[in-house]
């Protein structure tokens, strides 16, 4: 049986929670519990993300977001669902587009306008080190001090926030709790009978999706289903051998399960970071 609300880590429900314009105050709201006081948004636009054509296949879950803040600050957000492969350098490549993107011509002084890139994770990535749900992750010298404030990266590991409706505390903790348990919602929880949650759980509701959009999300929620159940398999398989080196060895093996299924090259390509030549090989 369909669940009554979407779910949000899939490219359909992402971009329709956050990454169109009827939803900007939700994105808003997110966001501001995130980044800084001096950095609150009032107001923010999309950049359109055809223009970012060598990368147009992997970025479907990505938003580039031009705010201003309540002082008249400028900044730059660039927030996306991140994927499992080398996200860490998907990440500061991602980066630099907004970054590169800023140059002028002619007699530039290269100013910059601060950049705060954003990734929700529906994965743990941690290999090594204690597991954080939340890091944040700004350039810094050999004795802590922050060298560069204008980069700034925060990490969310949905799997890490265990929570329950009775410990929520703060606004965040809300819009978490909301997140990673919207598709097993069938109401709306008291503690989040706002009405910035209420609309979300009204745009997230399927039964309000027209029959076009229901079968885009249909299609989505199969490729995050497929591709999500593959790469679990792979990290369980991974375990025995050491995570990071498991995984690498099980990309192939990802990719040929995948194919297996139909599940279109471009999908496999982008959930896997191999090429078109080396998937078409396996």
């Amino acid at each position: 049986m369909m669940a009554k609300y979407f779910n949000p880590y899939t490219d359909f429900g992402f971009k329709k929670l956050f990454g169109e314009e009827g939803s900007k105050d939700l994105l808003i709201d997110f966001l501001n519990q995130l980044l800084p006081i001096h950095h609150q948004i009032q107001q923010l636009t999309f950049k359109n993300p055809e223009n970012l054509s060598d990368t147009i296949s992997e970025r479907k879950a990505i938003f580039d977001i031009y705010c201003e803040s309540k002082t008249g600050d400028k900044f730059i957000v660039e927030m996306q669902k991140a994927k499992i492969k080398h996200f860490k350098d998907r990440a500061l490549f991602y980066s630099t587009f907004p970054i590169r993107e800023q140059s002028e011509k002619g007699d530039w002084n290269f100013y910059l306008l601060p950049i705060y890139f954003i990734a929700i994770l529906d994965f743990e990535y941690e290999e090594h080190t204690t597991p954080k749900f939340r890091r944040d992750v700004c350039l810094k010298d050999q004795d802590g001090d922050v060298f560069f404030d204008k980069l700034n990266f925060k990490f969310l590991q949905m799997p890490l926030f265990n929570k329950q409706e009775n410990e929520l505390v703060t606004h965040f903790d809300k819009w978490l709790y909301f997140l990673k348990n919207l598709e097993s919602f069938n109401h709306i929880p008291t503690i989040l009978n706002e009405p910035i949650f209420q609309k979300g759980f009204e745009i997230a509701e399927i039964s309000h999706l027209d029959l076009e959009q229901y079968e885009q999300y249909k299609k989505s929620l199969v490729q995050y289903l497929e591709v999500k159940n593959v790469f679990d398999t792979a990290f369980e398989e991974g375990e025995k051998v050491g995570i990071e080196k498991g995984i690498e060895k099980g990309i192939e093996k990802v990719a040929k399960a995948l194919k297996e299924q139909n599940i279109a090259i471009e999908i496999i390509a982008e959930s896997t970071g191999l090429s078109y030549e080396v998937i078409s090989r396996i």
